[in-house]
């Protein structure tokens, strides 16, 4: 009711100010707010403190409070959905998408408001900047395990869109698995991959092949000795233990994407998230393919934001690199959308200044949203299916500092 809004609201008064709360100073702050009346008076205070039997059982009283009203959210939710799916218009892919995405906020706790006063936005800055300063290195993000590119990245950013682009067979896929075994494998967090190229029993023999460094070929035709068998169950070992979570559903949709993607992350903990590749995902079959990337691209931003964590799409190329002077990649040359660049946080290219040289790598920064840009140099092993940091790293790794311009 509304007088126990108002009641409500003048103890949230009295603990900002750190001040008791009892029937004294309830009923002078409910006096000052010029309230005190309408809510019933001193008497019906007193009348609501004698309710309560005891104060020590606050936290299980509050709980049934906080019960019922996401009972309430529920039957809202529901009512909605319920009009949503008599809507002979509406997609229901798009229903589902809805109906799973607010149940999924209630089920965290998460429930959305219009607005978030300064002081709350505040209180969680601090406690991020109290975490980043007890961090050795100013690693705010998770770490990649290239030291060169955590030094620019400091590490992912949680809510960030990272894209990950190249032409094919210039190793996109290759590196985003050796980013997922370090977060999974040395790290310990949760990661999620979407493999809507590869099956996944390629990309378990690729995940071998980088974690047991076992040449490539011998696995793939079989010929391996004693001690390629050793190794290769030394690095299932360590697989085995990683939280490293396969989806190889081919032409998966976007909606369907984002589903499976809230359920990992309630079910098992989801700190980081792979798509491979972006151009294979289904979105609604909009006017034109453009207009479906853009859409896609736009769902996975929101993902990162909705769950919190970092994405990393991989992402083509178009032809056009192949077909300049330079083979140097540019923003534009993101393939079948504009969207792509102004959705992602960070935009990085693999390409090769000399592609006789395929072991000298460069990954290029074009752009990163408040930080430095710049090139990376690493080292391709084929026989490894691996890339390794070109310089020997620091003993601590160095957080760049931002350019005096950066992008906003």
């Amino acid at each position: 009711t509304r007088n126990h809004c108002d009641i409500f609201s003048a103890m949230i008064d009295l603990y900002e100010r750190r001040e008791p709360i009892d029937l004294v100073t309830l009923t002078a702050q409910l006096k000052k707010k010029g309230v005190l009346d309408e809510v019933g008076g001193a008497s019906y205070l007193a009348e609501l403190a004698s309710i309560v039997p005891t104060a020590a059982n606050i936290v299980v009283y509050s709980q049934i409070v906080r019960d019922h009203y996401i009972k309430r959210q529920l039957i809202t939710t529901s009512t909605k959905v319920s009009q949503s799916a008599f809507d002979q218009t509406t997609d229901i892919r798009s229903i589902l998408d809805a109906a799973e995405q607010a149940v999924f906020a209630l089920s965290q706790q998460q429930l959305r408001q219009n607005f978030m006063p300064l002081k709350d936005a505040l209180g969680e800055s601090f406690d991020r900047l109290e975490e980043l300063h007890r961090k050795p290195g100013g690693l705010r993000g998770v770490p990649t395990g290239y030291w060169d590119l955590d030094g620019k990245l400091a590490g992912m950013q949680d809510s960030n869109l990272l894209i990950l682009a190249s032409r094919p067979g210039q190793g996109k896929t290759s590196l985003a698995l050796n980013i997922a075994c370090h977060v999974a494998v040395k790290e310990g967090l949760p990661v999620g991959i979407f493999s809507l190229e590869m099956s996944k029993e390629e990309l378990v023999d690729r995940l071998l092949v980088a974690t047991s460094e076992v040449d490539a070929w011998k696995l793939k035709t079989g010929k391996l000795d004693d001690s390629d068998f050793d190794r290769l169950q030394e690095a299932m070992g360590i697989l085995a233990d990683a939280p490293l979570f396969i989806d190889d559903t081919p032409a998966a949709n976007i909606l369907e994407m984002r589903t499976k993607a809230r359920r990992l992350q309630v079910e098992k903990g989801l700190n980081f998230l792979i798509i491979d590749y972006l151009q294979l995902a289904v979105g609604r079959h909009l006017e034109n393919r453009v207009q479906e990337v853009s859409e896609i691209s736009q769902s996975l931003k929101n993902l990162a934001r909705e769950l919190k964590i970092p994405v990393l799409a991989c992402s083509q190329l178009s032809r056009a690199v192949e077909q300049r002077g330079t083979k140097r990649p540019q923003l534009a040359d993101l393939r079948e959308s504009g969207a792509i660049e102004q959705d992602a946080d960070v935009v990085m290219f693999i390409w090769r200044p000399d592609p006789e040289n395929i072991e000298q790598v460069k990954l290029d920064i074009q752009k990163h949203r408040n930080g430095p840009t710049g090139d990376i140099d690493l080292i391709f092993k084929a026989d490894r299916v691996k890339f390794y940091s070109a310089e020997k790293r620091r003993a601590r790794p160095q957080v760049e500092e931002p350019p005096a311009v950066a992008e906003l």
